[in-house]
């Protein structure tokens, strides 16, 4: 029971992984994007809106070429996601909006959105045939045993989630590229003074944090749920900024937190436990995430505080 447990603990936790994974890019850069869930809404809408195009194409199911499915709701899910990023880049670095009230609203619209494009269009369409392409990757007899149960029976998205996750801490870590965003998000004065351009980072950050985060509403819809749309990707989404907390604004812990917060929220279904029981499981990634603010506020090493420019808007008049 425990093995299946875990892996189911292991989807789960992907759609925490795509939106934490986006947020902490944005927030190296400065920008506390409270909007991660309304824009996992707009990336469900935009990669179902893609595989619904790619599906109008073929005359029945069995025409379906699986790369060419995936790629199109993958592409299609970033570009609204990353539309979506754009708007709020546009009103809290161009505008100089307040990011917290620009994150609430651009949450507002997406969960709208998303019910409102699932009542009308969505509920117009079956995406059961083309979700059986997200669930799989590997064949049926490769997750025969315990190892391949654990490691191979996940779809593509599971595994893209990894790898975003693991490159994006290299980026961090390795790269001029990573090195300057974190500047950006320290000091973006001092970052300006040295030759970063600090808005072109800004932007980006937001358009590709946004574009990530917005795979996760794709999965959950496409994977996790096999076809079925539902309407709670917001709550994921605000579980995904509480990640970022709970892992320090690392990519790497945020791996792990994410199977933490996954195992969390499936638990309730394996014990047998009251609803009032259930309900309390369900709010411990919450409380997790507080015990471990307070713990790295009383530590208070640099490593494990967020950019001290979080939150901030930047104006290169002000230097």
């Amino acid at each position: 029971m425990f093995l299946s447990m875990l892996c189911r603990a292991i989807r789960y936790s992907t759609v925490f992984l795509y939106g934490s994974t986006g947020e902490t890019i944005m927030e190296k850069s400065g920008h506390l994007n409270l909007g991660i869930p309304g824009i996992m809404c707009i990336g469900a809408v935009g990669g179902c809106t893609g595989v619904n195009i790619y599906m109008s194409g073929l005359e029945n199911a069995s025409q379906i070429v699986p790369f060419a499915l995936v790629l199109t709701g993958i592409l299609f899910s970033m570009l609204f996601a990353g539309l979506a990023g754009l708007l709020y880049g546009f009103m809290t670095i161009s505008l100089r909006c307040n990011q917290n009230v620009t994150g609430l609203a651009l949450t507002t619209m997406g969960t709208g959105l998303l019910i409102y494009w699932g009542k009308t269009i969505g509920s117009q369409i079956s995406f059961i045939a083309p979700s059986d392409v997200f669930v799989k990757l590997f064949p049926a007899e490769w997750s025969q045993n315990a190892f391949g149960q654990l490691f191979c029976s996940y779809g593509i998205l599971v595994y893209l989630a990894i790898a975003i996750a693991v490159v994006t801490a290299i980026i961090f870590r390795r790269t001029k590229t990573g090195l300057s965003l974190k500047a950006v998000g320290e000091n973006p004065a001092t970052a300006d003074a040295v030759g970063i351009n600090v808005t072109g980072y800004k932007y980006v950050s937001c358009v590709l944090g946004s574009a990530i985060a917005g795979i996760g509403g794709l999965f959950y819809v496409m994977d996790y749920c096999k076809g079925n749309l539902e309407y709670v990707i917001d709550a994921m989404g605000w579980l995904a900024v509480a990640l970022v907390i709970f892992s320090m604004w690392r990519p790497l812990l945020g791996i792990v937190g994410s199977i933490i917060f996954g195992f969390l929220n499936v638990l309730p279904n394996y014990i047998n436990a009251t609803f009032a029981q259930m309900e309390l499981v369900n709010m411990l990634p919450y409380a997790v995430t507080i015990i471990v603010l307070v713990v790295v506020s009383i530590i208070g090493k640099k490593e494990t505080q967020p950019p001290a420019s979080l939150g901030l808007n930047y104006f290169r008049e002000d230097r």
